[in-house]
């Protein structure tokens, strides 16, 4: 049991490794249109020079350039995790590239190691944010916490379009939310991500006009998922979703977002280069399971 522990953990390991190497630069390249950049306020020189070249930026005077800092993230976040998670500096940086309006919103992340694109996305599409293409990163591993701050800023700047302050915090606060139920050993990601994105389609359904009619659907939409809420954390979806309730959110436009970037990932998958990072991914397990059955051929 343990050789096979062993092993597992290695295929593991390569294919995270892959993934964090290869698919957000074969994404970053077929990026087109106009781009913003956010970086942390407490990137040191060499660590600014190093994001921006993993960007792609070459010369910082092609593209319009946003500082973050630390007190922001603490603004935006200090309500919902405690103030060491967020920490005493600004690192987590981002690339926004603008596509066509309500294309939706791709995430990809390097060195992000809590917060997922699928968060992020769906944190955006509830702050009203739609076509974009973004690219979250910093120069070391870091919670990631902070960068949607930056991402909200950025995307305000190049498009003119105001994001209401609570709205911001909402989606920070969302962000937060799902995160920590991904935490949960019985909830993964996806599932996390789905659960949030099913809640906000059934509101925009039935519309629920108080906070137990909200905590009803929260309830009824966990057993059909047969996730197993504790009692705090449905209190604390309850609270999240009463508090967006409250600030006269487009749930419509939230979900098109929603639905627009679902189909812009199956599109990226069907085109002829998603077809090339699949043939890239199947022939690096391919290569992964020869040299597994080499090495361990003989146990």
């Amino acid at each position: 049991m343990k050789k096979f522990f062993l092993k597992s953990s290695i295929v593991f390991l390569a294919f995270t490794f892959f993934i964090y190497t290869t698919v957000p630069t074969v994404l970053a390249d077929a990026i087109s249109g106009e781009q913003i950049v956010t970086l942390g306020e407490d990137l040191s020189q060499s660590q600014r020079e190093t994001v921006l070249n993993e960007m792609g930026i070459e010369n910082e005077e092609d593209v319009e350039i946003i500082y973050v800092t630390n007190e922001e993230e603490h603004n935006y976040l200090g309500d919902f995790i405690p103030a060491a998670q967020i920490g005493s500096n600004a690192i987590s940086s981002a690339r926004i590239e603008l596509r066509d309006d309500n294309t939706g919103i791709a995430v990809t992340t390097n060195k992000i190691t809590y917060i997922t694109g699928s968060m992020y996305s769906n944190a955006l599409a509830t702050a009203g944010v739609s076509g974009a293409e973004i690219y979250v990163t910093a120069p070391f591993d870091v919670s990631g916490t902070g960068a949607l701050t930056g991402i909200m800023k950025a995307y305000e700047a190049t498009t003119g379009e105001k994001i209401d302050e609570e709205v911001k915090q909402a989606a920070n606060e969302e962000m937060v939310v799902t995160a920590e139920l991904a935490e949960d050993e019985d909830i993964d990601e996806d599932e996390a991500v789905d659960f949030m994105n099913k809640i906000k389609e059934k509101i925009e359904e039935e519309s629920p006009q108080s906070a137990e009619e909200l905590r009803d659907l929260i309830e009824r939409l966990a057993n059909e998922l047969g996730i197993d809420l504790t009692d705090a954390q449905l209190d604390r979806l309850v609270e999240l979703f009463d508090n967006l309730r409250n600030l006269n959110i487009d749930w419509g436009k939230v979900t098109d977002t929603i639905d627009a970037t679902k189909n812009w990932i199956s599109d990226f998958a069907e085109s002829e280069e998603g077809q090339g990072v699949i043939r890239s991914v199947v022939n690096f397990f391919q290569s992964i399971w020869d040299w597994f059955l080499s090495v361990f051929s003989n146990d």
